[in-house]
């Protein structure tokens, strides 16, 4: 009886483990991908929050360059968190809105914020 629950316990703890090594295996394939698209002129922000856009990557020494309002710093290239997605502009045309129509709605916009 006692040998059941014992062999029942290393089965548990085996699974257990496969699946957190397996998740944590898929986060790290994830994040190499994220670092090996990187390419120049990628919005990113860094593990301390710090945002740039990318100027130069090195892969000789495997580091990064970010454009910080015009102060260029360097970076391990591990140290990217995230990419930022480009955000579309709110005044941008679309198909159903024909661009007479842009400028009422960007003076209305204008008019309700000021209120």
């Amino acid at each position: 009886m006692n040998w059941q629950i014992v062999i029942i316990l290393y089965i548990a703890m085996g699974l257990v483990y496969f699946f957190v090594v397996r998740k944590q295996k898929a986060r790290n394939r994830e994040a190499q991908d994220l670092l090996n698209t990187l390419k120049p002129g990628d919005h990113v922000v860094t593990v301390g929050g710090l945002h740039g856009i990318v100027d130069e990557i090195i892969a000789s020494n495997n580091t990064i360059v970010l454009d910080c309002e015009g102060i260029f710093l360097t970076f391990e290239r591990r140290s990217i968190h995230h990419v930022v997605p480009p955000v579309a502009s709110d005044l941008s045309p679309t198909e159903d809105q024909p661009l007479e129509d842009m400028s009422v709605d960007v003076e209305e916009k204008e008019s309700d914020s000021a209120n």
